[in-house]
């Protein structure tokens, strides 16, 4: 139940988005393994399984040892905390620590790939930025504010397609899909709706709106045809997830003062990458890894680094101006007529400055929400950052690299010899049926590491079959935890 890629379309007043499944297995590996040890018949089986289930994951973390202890020993030279001071002490030139950042960026991303982040791509941040939710104010990046010179050389060495534009700056990875639904009253936010809805319709009959959307609308339909044909394209079983807004909702004065609630899909992990810009006495070399969690497709912008303070759009300042300017004219026509009256200058200038009002008040309450919206990324959505988010990703790494070998030997060992597709169809059916989730099982992976462990083979027509679970604990024997434990247990004994 995860994202790769996304495509926005419209279908009777619906807004959907279609999601890909990622090869994120969303379940915990002490439910996995009790459960599907329970679906064992015989008892010493079970124990068997279970003690397989132990040796896989202390062989598989000890494979990744040395790797992630590198990848923690760079860190603390690039750490904006403390790596400026060991970067001193280790005396390296500037070329050097140039060879070492881009060394600790290439196991990072190893890191994130292994751990089923993606790099969120154009496509996806169009998407996301293409409705709003609880953020209604326009938010950029001071660009001056942060490095383009560490990114661009890494992605310069390291090609990926479809990077966003603001790749030479900073990353967002993304991992999962979930529904964020909130509840209010929304009483500002369905009169600038329904503001909107009655603006259009004057343009429609003034005939102005196809002078004003001409370049739009050849554009829009441009990116329709584009996602029409990834739409025909996707999978029976992609996921799709709507999106409920104010923009699609009936609204009249009689729903004005009644509760809703809207509903936005969101990246159930987000982590962004960057680096802050050096200074003319300074040479910045700290990196920052920061991890976020149930963001908002349409709040993305609240997890930009170096975010600028909001102000008033242009288009707010034409509607002021427009507004005075309209209400300029209507006061000085109506004193040039014959009989001026009073209140009917009195009702339009009520009017217009009534507007004028409803813009500030409307831009303050966006502001009041966009700061407990960052206060709450602070303090809510924000896991961690640096080298707590490095910890949290290494060791997310082993347990989907554990889940994945328990789930392809269980099937093997219960249904017998398998293709490669087969065995992917029928892993992905045991997290369906056994657990209710949705997975795109990464069966390449799963029998890489079965056969690198020396418990699954392939027979002469390149059908794949494992060994049985007594011979399988053999093979991959003692390991130095369970040495460890049994010495532990032997000393409280004594």
């Amino acid at each position: 139940m995860a994202t790769t890629e996304t495509t926005a379309k419209l279908s009777k007043n619906k807004d959907v988005i279609r999601l890909e499944r990622e090869s994120v297995i969303p379940i915990l590996k002490p439910k996995l393994t009790v459960h599907l040890a329970n679906l064992i018949e015989h008892s010493s089986d079970r124990a068997e399984f279970l003690k397989l289930c132990k040796r896989v994951e202390y062989t598989i973390r000890a494979w990744y040892t040395l790797q992630f202890e590198d990848l923690m020993q760079l860190y603390s030279l690039f750490d904006p905390v403390h790596g400026t001071q060991k970067l001193q002490q280790q005396n390296l030139s500037a070329d050097e620590i140039d060879i070492l950042e881009q060394n600790f960026l290439r196991y990072l991303f190893q890191v994130m790939e292994k751990s089923n982040f993606k790099i969120a791509t154009e496509e996806e941040i169009d998407v996301a930025h293409s409705g709003q939710y609880l953020l209604n104010l326009p938010i950029t990046v001071d660009d001056s504010k942060l490095d383009k010179k560490l990114l661009k050389t890494y992605f310069e060495s390291h090609p990926h397609e479809d990077l966003p534009d603001f790749s030479d700056k900073y990353i967002i990875f993304r991992r999962g899909i979930g529904i964020d639904k909130t509840t209010d009253y929304f009483f500002m936010e369905k009169v600038d709706a329904m503001i909107a809805r009655f603006w259009a319709w004057i343009l429609r009959k003034t005939r102005l709106e196809k002078v004003l959307s001409r370049r739009s609308n050849s554009r829009s339909k441009k990116d329709s045809r584009k996602d029409n044909e990834i739409i025909s394209e996707a999978e029976d079983d992609a996921l799709y997830v709507e999106r409920i807004r104010l923009e699609n909702m009936d609204l009249s004065f009689r729903n004005l003062s009644s509760k809703i609630t809207i509903q936005e899909p969101t990246f159930d992990r987000i982590i962004v990458i960057y680096r802050r810009a050096s200074s003319r006495i300074k040479a910045e070399r700290g990196i920052y890894v920061k991890h976020f969690k149930n963001i908002p497709m349409a709040d993305l912008e609240i997890v930009l680094p170096e975010k600028k303070n909001p102000s008033l759009t242009p288009m707010d300042w034409v509607k002021f101006l427009i507004s005075a300017a309209v209400g300029l004219v209507a006061v000085v026509g109506s004193v040039e007529m014959p009989k001026a009256d009073l209140w009917v200058m009195f009702a339009i200038l009520s009017t217009v400055i009534g507007y004028c009002a409803k813009i500030y008040f409307t831009f303050q309450q966006n502001m009041t929400t966009y700061q407990n919206l960052i206060t709450q990324s602070m303090y809510d959505k924000q896991l961690d950052s640096g080298k707590g988010t490095l910890l949290h990703l290494c060791d997310d790494v082993i347990q989907q690299e554990v889940k994945e070998v328990i789930i392809s030997f269980f099937i093997l060992m219960e249904q017998g010899k398998a293709t490669l597709e087969d065995l992917d169809q029928q892993c992905e059916e045991l997290i369906k049926d056994e657990f209710g989730e949705d997975c795109n099982f990464d069966v390449d992976d799963a029998v890489h590491k079965l056969e690198k462990l020396g418990i699954v083979s392939r027979d002469t027509i390149g059908r794949y079959y494992c060994v049985g679970l007594k011979r399988a604990n053999e093979i991959i024997g003692t390991t130095t935890e369970e040495l460890v434990l049994k010495a532990k247990q032997g000393s409280l004994s004594a």
